[in-house]
């Protein structure tokens, strides 16, 4: 009887450890661009300081952002990620530290090649809340942006967004900063240029998601976070990764007349106040 319990104390002990993970694989969704890979190489760097051996396994197609939620929450993928959204914070149980930095909240503009000159004029945000802003119906920064007394226009089809814009629907399409190059380039038929002037700021966090009852994943993940913070691990990924280099080289930050504005759904336990865990525009001219 003695062994029997025995037994089952270290089935239980082996079963609760923090390497029980490390016997099977970590489901995730597909990584496909810059943006995922820098997001995985960070989950990747927070779970190994918890969990040596973890292993990852994506999934065979890429996921739309409420498949993965919808996969996360059934348990068929362990760990998705997204922006801070009351219906995620009902649905999922977050890690709460921004695994970009808050870089999600650094906005630049997409606009018209001719308007250039009329951008590089604006100099408060009461001028900004003279133009007109395009954004996605249901998108969280539309929410941001409304909040903030800036006219939005907005359409349901991202792709609808660029031809509204060359057409004059409206006068800006604000874009992460890692974002517009790319969608310009893309479309040269359309003669829109990323404004030189403007960056807006608001505090906005993605988080890494985990089904509700999976506690100890979670902790795994925000105790091999707070390691990889404290040891200068993770900034050293962050700024050194090809996606955040490119960003910093052309979107000249540091020169940019900034403009901050609040964001509703945001809540205390984001830690605002930790200056380590958020991007500073003033600590970037040391990378």
């Amino acid at each position: 009887m003695k062994k029997f319990t025995t037994s089952l104390l270290l089935i239980y002990t082996l079963i609760l450890s923090p390497v029980a993970y490390s016997a099977g694989n970590i489901k995730i969704m597909k990584i496909e661009g810059p943006k995922e890979e820098l997001i995985f190489n960070i989950l990747e760097l927070a779970l190994k300081k918890t969990v040596p051996g973890v292993r990852f396994e994506q999934s065979p197609e890429a996921y739309s952002g409420a498949r993965v939620i919808a996969e996360v929450e059934s348990g068929s993928l362990d760990v998705g990620w997204g922006g801070i959204n009351p219906d995620l914070e009902q649905r999922l149980r977050s890690v709460k530290i921004p695994v970009l930095k808050g870089l999600l909240g650094h906005r630049i503009f997409i606009i018209r090649a001719a308007d250039q000159d009329r951008f590089s004029r604006i100099k408060t945000l009461d001028d900004l809340k003279q133009f007109n802003a395009g954004q996605g119906t249901f998108w969280g920064d539309t929410l941001v942006l409304k909040n903030a007394r800036i006219p939005v226009i907005t359409t349901i089809k991202y792709a609808n967004l660029f031809p509204m814009l060359e057409g004059g629907r409206f006068d800006y399409f604000p874009r992460a900063v890692h974002e517009p190059w790319v969608e310009v380039k893309s479309r040269p038929e359309l003669n829109l240029v990323v404004d030189k002037n403007i960056l807006l700021i608001y505090p906005f966090a993605m988080y890494f998601y985990v089904n509700k009852s999976n506690t100890e994943l979670h902790d795994q993940i925000y105790q091999g976070f707070e390691i990889a913070i404290r040891d200068g691990s993770f900034d050293e990924l962050f700024f050194s990764h090809p996606m955040i280099k490119d960003v910093l080289n052309k979107a000249n930050l540091t020169q940019r007349k900034i403009f901050r504005i609040d964001n509703p759904i945001m809540g205390k336990d984001t830690e605002p106040d930790r200056a380590e865990l958020w991007l500073n525009i003033e600590d970037l001219k040391n990378h």
